[in-house]
């Protein structure tokens, strides 16, 4: 069951074309995530889907109901926003200071769909909250006694408590360090599975949509430009500037003939889908396709410039030789392995490589 359809949404602001005929479906269940830099519209949809933004054309329906239509010919439709029965989590968490964690919780039952609930049904949903946010027993501390994670884990545990149809995450977990950025989603993410929840995250961190989401749709001014997997999103970018955006990428210029890329580094194995005759391509290569070869496998070599060490993977920046055209390159290997500035590489493509016109 679609849970989310989102037709030819427009919204303007002033000269700025915040969204631009984005359409978006998306399935009972899943999570999606919305991929782009600042400025590319992706917080206005969020706002448009809450019901906090009013687009100028298109259609919104959630779980089945429409709760906004600006193509109906009698009048608008466009639902209030504490009746779309979303959960939505901000950026900052913004939990009331002067209330516990309890409360906080509880403020998200207070609505008129939750009236016919008694105090012990809501003390004991507060408990389950609690529960599954893995912060039982904490619910009597203020927030400002919690730390960034914890604050953030009852900011969504508020927007469940309803149990919503939808549940909205604006980049969550920006204002967090890197360590606990990659734990807390982590826990986000098997928090929002245990209830099948259907939810949308708004980032700007590709790691976090890759390993988060089951849908990511990327949007560049304004315009959704792809919706895939995370697999298919990196491996079979739309265009060049996803797949720059999307991981990093060696961009060459190449000619595609009779279905094979003929490249400075030799014969490639063209992806499927790819137009199979160019004369002025562009391909794109993603580092870890680069390999280290013996000289009897080598299809091209270089001399290491330098190596900058991630710890669990490395990124090795290399020079070829004039005779495969004195490209600077970046191979992804093991963070174990260490090359010195100067060593030379034989080198090697694994993988078909995608091209375009």
């Amino acid at each position: 069951m679609k849970k989310l359809i989102i037709d030819r949404v427009s919204k303007q602001f002033s000269a700025v074309q915040a969204l631009s005929d984005v359409h978006l479906t998306l399935e009972e269940g899943k999570m999606l995530a919305v991929l782009g830099p600042s400025g590319c519209g992706k917080t206005t949809l969020l706002r448009a889907i809450a019901g906090f933004e009013t687009p100028d054309t298109g259609r919104i329906l959630i779980n089945g109901q429409t709760v906004f239509d600006a193509q109906t010919s009698t009048k608008l439709i466009n639902t209030k926003p504490e009746h779309r029965k979303i959960g939505y989590v901000p950026q900052h968490g913004v939990l009331f200071p002067h209330l516990t964690v309890e409360k906080n919780i509880a403020f998200g039952l207070s609505s008129a769909d939750s009236k016919r609930q008694t105090k012990q049904q809501k003390a004991q949903r507060v408990i389950e909250m609690l529960e599954l946010v893995g912060m039982a027993g904490l619910g009597q501390r203020m927030p400002h006694e919690l730390s960034g994670g914890q604050q953030q884990r009852i900011a969504l545990a508020r927007a469940l408590a309803p149990s919503p149809s939808l549940v909205l995450l604006d980049e969550p977990f920006s204002a967090l360090d890197a360590g606990l950025r990659i734990a807390l989603r982590e826990e986000v993410k098997a928090t929002l599975n245990a209830i099948a929840a259907t939810a949308i995250i708004v980032t700007h961190d590709q790691e976090e949509a890759l390993s988060m989401a089951d849908l990511v749709a990327v949007m560049r001014q304004g315009k959704c430009v792809q919706v895939s997997d995370p697999v298919s999103l990196y491996q079979y970018p739309t265009d060049i500037n996803v797949a720059k955006f999307v991981g990093d990428a060696i961009v060459l210029p190449a000619v595609v003939a009779n279905g094979s890329i003929h490249s400075r580094f030799g014969t490639l194995a063209l992806a499927g889908g790819c137009a199979t005759d160019s004369k002025s391509a562009t391909i794109m290569i993603r580092p870890e396709q680069f390999v280290v070869s013996p000289p009897h496998e080598q299809q091209f070599g270089g001399h290491v410039l330098k190596t900058i060490y991630y710890g669990h993977n490395a990124l090795v920046h290399l020079k070829t030789e004039d005779q495969w055209g004195a490209q600077e390159i970046q191979m992804r290997v093991n963070g174990a392995r260490t090359f010195s500035p100067g060593e030379y590489l034989g080198l090697k493509i694994e993988g078909a490589v995608m091209a375009y016109e």
